[in-house]
């Protein structure tokens, strides 16, 4: 690999590169030596010449993100160990060649040493979302590294960054890198979905919500359930399947509602009531004249700036005190965030004033995160993004 552009930290700032988190922030930067250009890779080094890191430049706040503590001499090798060894993961927690799930995370960002890369696994289709130019440039990489990991079983790679980037790089299209559309459903814990990675949201499902649906099911015996939020249906499924006497779902997309119309017709589940409802939640629980055993809260991120966070914890709390006011006596409430700035505490400091708004009594009973095959780097606190309670209302 060619010598590579250098970036020199001020001497107090090289303590959180000494501690092995993956963020260099662009106040940290003393000086530049070579040509450094967005999506550059740079070497970082101290004040005094050591070296500290390789990494990927993006002329932003967050500067460097860090894919090696140690020198590189060969960047498509790196990938692919990284690659490799993700996949290692998902086979070590049961996912690969599982006959009952068949969709997973495979690269999660820094949890698994590639920032700003998402690649989830769809049944032989792999949908990439880079979130930096720096990842964008490198598709090429990334597809030989997928070809090499999954061989005859990868039929399709979609890229989806366009959604991500369009603003920052002028990315107009998202397309087929390898392959073609060949079959968009899959399997999860014997579910079946309809998975829309050109058009829906993120990359077509929230594979982070895999095993808190499931344990929403253990709740859902013959209870009323409202899934608020209910995109493509995926906590409707899990409870109509799991013996809900009733199941509502609530969405403001009309394509959402859709989706989860034929999820529902997919696993048929014609015996259990449903009714779908393309609404504003807020409104939907405000004017309803229903009430519920169960309610599922797991709204879009609220906040995805520091700036916004007050606004966001606000927000939580309307939401949640809403649910206060439609879930029966002894009822259940699943409530989740995925906003990153949004912390654990934050988050059940705003689901604690709607209870006291509300009066009732609410006693915690689970914790929630996401999955395995959504790591969190023990050095990067802040990829641990998904929060949720599981509380019991009197």
């Amino acid at each position: 690999m060619p010598d590579l552009a250098k970036i020199i930290l001020r001497n107090h700032k090289i303590d959180a590169v000494k501690r092995f988190h993956p963020w260099i922030f662009s106040g940290a930067i003393k000086e530049m030596e070579g040509e450094v250009k967005e999506g550059a890779i740079v070497e970082v080094y101290s004040d005094q010449g050591e070296y500290l890191a390789t990494g990927l430049y993006n002329p932003s706040n967050i500067a460097v993100k860090i894919l090696s503590f140690q020198k590189v001499s060969d960047i498509a090798q790196l990938f692919l160990e990284k690659f490799q060894n993700a996949y290692q993961l998902r086979q070590q927690i049961g996912l690969v060649d599982n006959p009952k799930t068949n969709c997973y995370r495979l690269i999660n960002a820094e949890g698994d040493g590639l920032p700003s890369l998402i690649v989830d696994w769809y049944n032989g289709t792999a949908v990439i979302q880079a979130y930096s130019l720096a990842l964008y440039q490198r598709l090429d990489l990334i597809v030989d590294c997928l070809k090499t990991i999954y061989a005859d079983n990868l039929r399709a790679v979609y890229d989806k960054s366009a959604a991500v980037l369009a603003k920052s790089a002028h990315i107009s299209e998202n397309k087929y890198l390898f392959g073609q559309k060949n079959g968009n459903e899959v399997l999860e814990f014997g579910h079946r979905f309809i998975i829309d990675w050109e058009k829906g949201q993120k990359t077509g499902f929230f594979l982070d919500q895999r095993e808190n649906r499931a344990i929403l099911a253990q709740y859902c015996q013959n209870k009323r359930v409202l899934n608020t939020f209910s995109y493509s249906g995926g906590f409707s499924v899990y409870a109509m399947q799991a013996g809900a006497a009733l199941v509502h779902s609530v969405d403001s997309s009309h394509g959402a509602i859709d989706l989860t119309e034929k999820n529902i017709a997919l696993n048929n589940l014609g015996e259990v009531p449903h009714q779908s409802y393309s609404a504003d939640v807020f409104n939907f629980l405000r004017d309803c004249q229903e009430d519920y055993d169960l309610i599922v809260l797991d709204p879009p991120a609220f906040a995805k700036s520091i700036q916004s966070r007050h606004q966001a914890v606000m927000a939580y709390k309307r939401l949640n005190y809403q649910a206060f006011q439609k879930i029966r006596p002894q009822g259940i409430i699943f409530t989740f965030s995925c906003s990153q700035v949004v912390n654990e505490e934050h988050f059940q400091g705003a689901v604690m004033a709607a209870a006291i708004e509300s009066a009732r009594p609410v006693r915690i009973l689970a914790r929630l995160s996401q999955p395995a095959d959504h790591p969190t780097s023990i050095y990067h606190s802040e990829g641990s993004y998904l929060k949720g309670l599981v509380l019991a209302v009197d």
